[in-house]
């Protein structure tokens, strides 16, 4: 599956460059044979996913010795450590990169057969581990390549974490499938974007944002061919400004854990703000909403889907439909003219029903948003007994009030989608891929 690692690209000194150390295709080989062997036979293998060439022979070897991988969380506590483990059945090991393994690729995986587990965030309890094949990795890289029109001519930079599908699958994986060299920068700043001299780049919202802040880092960038975003919505301000600056309008794309990405922007095509683009060769989508709604659940299906939940087959069964079609349980608008895709929100959070009327969080927040004194917004809908929900805003802003902000949404979307209640906060809690906890902001209300 690693095409780079089959000699095809040669063997640069540099291809990969992660938080500051260099090695070869060669050396990574030899470093992931020695994981291979270390691994050989067990059910399945657990590494500490830091930033780092020891994170990537991992992955790599144990796609040569056929051994699914468990990517751990740096930064997990001793408790989501332990049910990790638990639940996949996987041996923790070290790697040491400087240990080199001899060879050849060892009893690779066979067909539909697990490669990586990966797990989710847990947000409705404990974290299920979601089981994929390298089949529906290599699908959905190639799916990538022919979408961002991606090469071996490609350097590709980001500092994204490596035990999630961005940083893992499409940062590291889709180097070495796609042959374009890596560079890792370790912490995702914005001088050190500026500094990889990258052609690609991959970031998630908090990232771009703060590129977007520091002007002489983010023209740098404008030598790139592509910015692409993911993980959470990029703010239209931040789309804005990227533009600005790079002279590069960011391409956003879509996908989950479960799914991989399955819908996006293209290299040269055109981009808007706000949307995600279309689906991904060999992708189908559908919406499924209430009559007279134009915004409904995202459903889909496609060889980038996981095999299932490990160990969970009612939860596997829960998150399909009676036809196969996977529920992301993401709200979404397709536009009828051009097929360009537009994610609301989560289902569970994001889909407001106020006074009658289906009202996504999402537009609402990017009309905060584009308020000069607003950094950052979520929206929620709270219980009310007049309007079944009411709209609720947190910001992070100085200087304006209220009222003005809710006047400064009725004044750009209709007026029922204004927040009838706007609380300022210091910070909007995010996970590590910079998406927005709610949860944790509606505590108080629970």
């Amino acid at each position: 599956m690693l095409t780079a690692l089959t000699g095809v690209y040669g063997d640069r000194p540099d291809a990969l460059r992660v938080a500051g150390r260099d090695a070869s295709y060669e050396e990574l080989l030899a470093a992931a044979r020695a994981v291979a062997a270390d691994v050989a036979g067990a059910p399945a293998f657990a590494v500490t996913a830091t930033a780092s060439l020891e994170t990537v022979a991992a992955v790599v070897g144990g796609l040569l010795a056929g051994v699914p991988f468990v990517p751990l969380p740096p930064d997990a506590g001793p408790a989501e450590r332990e049910h990790i483990l638990r639940d996949s059945g996987a041996v923790l090991v070290d790697v040491d990169f400087a240990r080199r393994g001899g060879g050849g690729a060892g009893a690779a995986a066979e067909p539909g057969r697990a490669a990586l587990i990966l797990y989710t965030s847990g947000t409705t309890g404990p974290p299920k581990g979601v089981v994929l094949t390298a089949e529906a990795v290599a699908a959905d890289l190639d799916a990538l390549a022919e979408a961002w029109q991606w090469s071996a001519e490609d350097t590709l930079v980001h500092g994204l974490p490596l035990f999630h599908v961005h940083g893992l699958v499409l940062g590291v994986l889709g180097a070495l499938r796609t042959g374009s060299r890596l560079v890792h920068t370790g912490r995702p700043t914005p001088e050190a974007y500026a500094e990889a001299g990258g052609s690609l780049y991959f970031g998630v919202p908090t990232v771009w944002s703060r590129i977007a802040g520091a002007p002489v880092a983010a023209a740098a960038l404008g030598g790139a061919r592509l910015l692409v975003s993911g993980s959470a919505a990029l703010p239209a301000p931040v789309f804005r400004d990227l533009e600005r600056l790079t002279g590069l309008r960011p391409v956003e794309r879509y996908g989950m854990t479960e799914t991989l990405i399955t819908v996006s922007g293209r290299a040269g095509g055109e981009v808007r703000p706000g949307t995600v683009g279309t689906p991904l060769r060999g992708i189908r989508t559908r919406i499924a909403a209430e009559p007279g709604a134009e915004i409904g659940e995202l459903q889909l299906t496609g060889p980038t889907l996981f095999s299932g939940y490990l160990g969970r087959p009612e939860a596997t069964a829960a998150a399909h439909t009676e036809d196969g079609w996977f529920r992301t349980g993401d709200i979404a608008a397709v536009d009828e003219a051009d097929g360009v895709h537009r994610i609301v929100g989560r289902a569970s959070i994001d889909m407001i029903k106020s006074g009658g009327y289906r009202i996504g969080a999402g537009e609402i927040e990017n009309a905060l948003l584009d308020h000069p004194q607003v950094s950052e917004a979520a929206v929620v809908g709270l219980p009310d007994a007049d309007l079944g929900q009411r709209i609720v805003a947190f910001v992070v802003a100085e200087g304006v009030t209220g009222p003005e902000l809710t006047d400064f949404v009725a004044a750009h979307l209709s007026v029922h989608k204004r927040p009838r209640e706007v609380r300022f906060v210091a910070a909007i809690p995010r996970n590590a891929m910079g998406k927005p906890q709610k949860k944790l902001l509606l505590l108080g209300d629970s």
